[in-house]
């Protein structure tokens, strides 16, 4: 098929690559769609009525209709079924529904993750259709209408995320922060309270999000005490700043959790109280500690600390002896689990991209809009997040094995000992 090229590549519907890649992306699509109805008739192929005629076969094409994808707006002739199976159950006749393009689909999934970004940017509703059109080359489903009712869906998403039932959910790890965003909060001192947790299978897992702030006892409380009141067991151990009032609530709420402190924060706060000349060579000094091979060498590697730092510097000492047993508690755990439980970079590292996406954001807003939107960019990361080392071990973790110097004790050593 001839097709009009401008003379500076460019076609009526933009440009010349951006027109074969559309191309491409709808007959993949398309082949895909045909697979699909083929495996699901020769699946049932031997459905048969009483004269033998099959029971599920093709029926040509549904109306074409236009679909939003990340390559742009493709048009897409889905194939129809005719199905004519009664369920026993309810009585109605059986329906095929495809897993790749859903009757009610009109935009991809990725598209839906670039709406909550653009909304944190500050981009208002109204905003929306001209600024995508320009980049997927269409408008279709982006209407401000649309928006407004997936801003209203992302509410009930974490409304629902943040009353679900946790007591299937067992989480052995967890980490906590408070993170600043500069999102519509009604309090200057606000921020989102996170907690991110780990499963028995080593996966790892948004557990909660709420707002408050970072070193409220009380704020933390609450969100602990609700996802208690949920069935959230008691994890092993929980990992956060500590500043955080976190670690009041955590011993109301689940006082047989272990403590670890993070290493980035104490680091942070040990350089804050001294010198610049004399931070290069501090920071390696806590570098040895947390990177010991094991607790004895780390306790060793502390009191070198001490003794190089302690008489000029006895405050920014003291921020690491009096929170020792905190700070090296990740030492009783599986060895391919300690870098996963020296710092809270499970939540740091995803917030990292948030904050970028949230710098710019000005103006009035609701909280709720604002957490709905950080909920779903935290949900959409939270697809990428990798398990942690060893994931097998987690559950040894909490059925109580006994780990030294990162290897577990089998029985026969500990009775041997």
């Amino acid at each position: 098929m001839l097709s009009v090229v401008n003379a500076d590549d460019t076609m009526p519907n933009g440009s010349l690559i951006d027109e074969i890649v559309r191309e491409g992306a709808r007959r993949m699509l398309a082949a895909a769609l045909e697979a699909e109805v083929n495996a699901y008739i020769a699946e049932l192929a031997d459905q048969q009525d009483g004269k033998g005629r099959r029971l599920v076969v093709r029926n040509g094409y549904h109306q074409p209709r236009k679909v939003t994808t990340a390559a742009g707006a493709i048009e897409v002739k889905a194939p129809r079924v005719n199905d004519k199976r009664v369920d026993e159950t309810t009585g109605e006749r059986k329906r095929f529904s495809s897993a790749i393009l859903p009757p009610w689909c009109r935009k991809s999934p990725k598209v839906s993750e670039v709406l909550p970004l653009l909304y944190l940017h500050g981009l208002s509703s109204g905003d929306f259709v001209p600024a995508l059109e320009q980049f997927l080359g269409s408008a279709a489903g982006l209407s401000a209408a649309t928006v407004t009712r997936l801003t209203q869906q992302w509410l009930a998403d974490h409304a629902a995320f943040m009353n679900r039932d946790l007591s299937q959910a067992d989480y052995v790890y967890v980490w906590a922060d408070g993170i600043h965003l500069n999102i519509r909060l009604e309090e200057a001192k606000a921020c989102v309270l996170v907690l991110v947790g780990v499963r028995t299978d080593g996966s790892k897992e948004l557990v909660a999000l709420s707002d408050g702030y970072r070193e409220s006892g009380e704020s933390w409380a609450d969100l602990m005490r609700d996802c208690a009141r949920r069935g959230m067991r008691a994890p092993v151990l929980a990992v956060g700043d500590g500043a955080l009032g976190f670690w009041k609530a955590l011993a109301e709420v689940f006082p047989t959790t272990g403590e670890q402190r993070c290493w980035v924060h104490k680091t942070a706060n040990v350089l804050d109280s001294l010198p610049k000349s004399a931070q290069p060579g501090a920071k390696k000094a806590i570098q040895d500690i947390y990177n010991a091979e094991d607790r004895d060498h780390a306790e060793a590697a502390i009191k070198t600390f001490t003794q190089l730092y302690g008489v000029k510097f006895p405050k920014a000492v003291k921020k690491i002896t009096d929170d020792q047993d905190q700070l090296l508690a990740f030492y009783g755990f599986p060895a391919e689990h300690w870098i996963h439980l020296r710092t809270t970079n499970p939540i740091e590292s995803t917030f990292a991209t948030v904050r970028l996406r949230t710098k710019v954001t000005r103006g009035a807003g609701s909280r709720t809009a604002a957490l709905a939107m950080v909920f779903k960019l935290v949900e959409s990361a939270q697809q990428r997040w990798r398990a942690v080392n060893a994931p097998h071990l987690v559950a040894l973790v909490r059925a109580g094995a006994r780990f030294e110097r990162g290897r577990l004790v089998e029985r026969d050593e500990l009775i041997a000992a």
